[in-house]
């Protein structure tokens, strides 16, 4: 997991919609909440992209982006969007590029860690949590955030 006060490395991946999404130029707009995790329709990860969706409008209203990342498909990402109603895109990353980028490789490189960072406007990490089980780390993350950004 890279550390508060790094610099978050640049990206461009795709979204669910087939858009190509850049960290900078996303940090044009405020602040960026990041999240990585494992797998679409997986009961954790289910859960934890539901947590950013009821935090959601709070977190717009004060300017930041929520975007989450896995490896996989777009066409899965879409159709995992959908049916939870998730107001924030879904970034696919299949070759990890990404993953790796931001330390969130698990277990031999085959999954993803679940780590969510706020990066700020300068492109700085400004605070991070990997946990991959519990939840509550998360939403603590995101009430955090809440309270720094006003």
């Amino acid at each position: 997991m890279l550390n508060i006060g790094d610099k978050a490395p640049e990206f461009e991946l795709p979204d669910d919609e087939g858009r190509t999404i850049r960290l900078s130029d996303l940090l044009r707009e405020g602040p960026v909440v990041l999240y990585f995790y494992p797998a679409d329709f997986t009961p954790v990860c289910t859960r934890q992209a539901c947590m950013f969706r009821d935090f959601s409008a709070d977190l717009v209203a004060r300017g930041i982006r929520v975007l989450g990342i896995s490896p996989q498909p777009a066409g899965l990402h879409a159709r995992f969007r959908q049916r939870h109603g998730l107001p924030f895109p879904l970034l696919t990353d299949p070759g990890k590029r990404t993953v790796r980028a931001y330390e969130a490789r698990g277990l031999l490189g085959l999954i993803t860690r679940r780590i969510s960072y706020l990066i700020g406007t300068d492109g700085t990490i400004w605070d991070a949590v990997k946990a991959d089980f519990r939840l509550g780390e998360h939403e603590a993350f995101v009430r955090r955030v809440l309270e720094r950004v006003k």
